[in-house]
């Protein structure tokens, strides 16, 4: 009896320990279980926050500009246009520099000395033989110029002057402020304008779209250089060759040139308006000038930029032609076009041989002017596009 009764009471205290450790041993694993839950939540959190850290969330237009930054001939021409700019508009302002002159200031020192030759024949009569003898005779003078022309590069004068003792390097400075201003003035007028009768023709189609289109195919027939050469001929024969001549100038440009805007800004916007969240704009009842001004012409302001700088060089090469031919501004109204006119007069070979200090410079300009426009057009049209990855 007595081993049963030990036998049995030593099994009840078995089972009341093993009992015991059982709660034991489940409360330990539970708190080893939420001990490591809180441990991988924080390893995730601390996970999530590194990844935060090292990767940045970039907006459209933030990448649109870290491609644009990223192109070299990008910067390139980004660079050389800001250069040009600081030239042209800063340059004439550094009056205490002793190679700055004003756009019409003349150079009134005593010039370099013209020699002239004149050759003159004599008739001698000999008394005692009653012959007569002919002599050529030169006659060479030599006359220094009240003014100070075409004198050649030095410590005053960094190109040198030009014909009308003005000083090259300075009207160079002001020829950038005419011909860049022309360019960027014309750009943003024509812009304008396509920009409405283009968006006119896109949203609204059927008759307007045709007679806006119809304007547009009227104004891509007019020759476009003809037409100047006959207006600068008739603005002459009238007596307007100031400054008045540039509006007109300006003006016919840029009447000339919004066609391919308009165009352009049709085309657009006949796609975007069949896009899904346009007809969710117009389901929800939105007003035209609404669904136009923040949901059309915005996603158009991206072929639009790149237009207006690739049209920017053309603009400033027709008016160095214009120039170029004698039908920009009067001489004494510096702009690139008009100061490489001078090879192309009755002298200009004289020009091209011995004076390339008159004409190459601004050459020079206009061609890194067009260039700088083209490489930052070309660089905005690959920022902008969505495939792009380089």
């Amino acid at each position: 009896m007595d081993i049963e009764n030990n036998g049995s009471g030593g099994a009840g205290v078995d089972t009341e320990e093993i009992e015991s450790l059982e709660r034991d041993t489940a409360g330990t694993a539970e708190d080893t279980a939420a001990e490591s839950a809180e441990i991988a939540a924080e390893e995730q959190s601390a996970a999530r926050e590194s990844i935060a850290d090292s990767v940045k969330t970039l907006s459209p237009s933030q990448m649109v500009m870290k491609r644009f930054f990223r192109s070299k001939l990008s910067m390139i021409g980004l660079v050389t246009l800001i250069v040009l700019f600081l030239f042209s508009f800063v340059g004439p302002t550094l009056k205490f520099l002793p190679f700055i002159w004003g756009e019409t200031e003349m150079d009134t020192s005593e010039g370099k000395t013209v020699k002239t030759e004149k050759r003159l024949t004599y008739t001698y009569k000999n008394p005692e033989t009653g012959e007569t003898e002919n002599y050529d005779v030169i006659w060479i003078s030599e006359t220094p110029l009240s003014l100070n022309i075409e004198a050649a590069p030095s410590k005053e004068h960094l190109l040198g002057t030009d014909s009308s003792a003005y000083d090259v390097f300075s009207r160079l400075m002001y020829g950038g402020r005419i011909s860049l201003t022309i360019g960027f003035v014309v750009v943003i007028l024509e812009t304008l304008i396509g920009v409405i009768l283009g968006g006119l023709a896109g949203y609204f189609g059927k008759w307007v779209d045709q007679l806006v289109m119809r304007v547009v195919d009227i104004f891509y027939c007019i020759p476009t250089l003809p037409l100047m050469l006959i207006i600068s001929f008739m603005l002459d024969s009238i007596g307007i060759a100031d400054k008045a001549k540039l509006f007109v100038m300006m003006a016919l440009l840029t009447l000339l040139g919004w066609a391919g805007t308009a165009r352009l800004v049709r085309g657009q916007i006949l796609y975007l308006r069949e896009q899904e969240y346009m007809m969710a704009a117009e389901a929800t009842g939105l007003p035209v000038w609404r669904k136009i001004f923040k949901h059309l012409l915005p996603n158009v302001m991206p072929q639009l930029i790149v237009t207006m700088t690739l049209g920017l060089g053309g603009i400033i090469l027709t008016e160095a032609t214009l120039g170029y031919l004698g039908l920009g501004l009067p001489p004494e109204y510096a702009t690139w076009g008009n100061m490489i006119n001078v090879v192309s007069g009755q002298n200009g070979l004289k020009y091209i041989e011995n004076y390339p200090n008159l004409w190459v410079a601004p050459g020079i300009c206009i061609i890194l002017a067009v260039l700088a426009f083209n490489f930052i057009g070309d660089g905005l049209r690959d920022a902008f596009d969505p495939k792009s990855r380089r």
